[in-house]
């Protein structure tokens, strides 16, 4: 069975939402120097990946409005699989700069889509 698109969306959003609130009032120097900030950050960018993975598999109509897809699956496959060449200030550049433009079109996805129904 194909999961609901709005599950997977939903996931991206919390995600994307729990980085924020976990990099709220940080400057990239102190990312850097938080070990914990960092797991907690790729971990929810992993989230973020695999979901849109899964989006594009079962979805592709609706993760076609995501430009940025597959530089964010590959992302999460560097953090997976390359995990001893992650770059912390490249995480941030991302948290800072591309993360906010990807949660607001999937909050926009999701409005357009209505809630899950019980």
């Amino acid at each position: 069975m194909r999961p609901d698109p709005r599950v997977l969306l939903a996931d991206v959003d919390r995600a994307a939402s729990d980085i924020t609130h976990f990099t709220e009032g940080m400057d990239c120097e102190t990312y850097v120097g938080d070990a914990r900030t960092q797991a907690a950050v790729e971990r929810k960018f992993e989230i973020i990946g695999e979901a849109l993975n899964r989006l594009h598999q079962t979805h592709p109509e609706v993760a076609a409005h995501i430009s940025s897809l597959r530089e964010i699956v590959d992302f999460r496959n560097l953090l997976i699989h390359g995990y001893a060449t992650v770059i912390p200030e490249r995480v941030w550049d991302y948290a800072e700069n591309d993360l906010p433009n990807l949660h607001k079109v999937v909050q926009t996805l999701l409005a357009e889509m209505g809630p899950l129904e019980e």
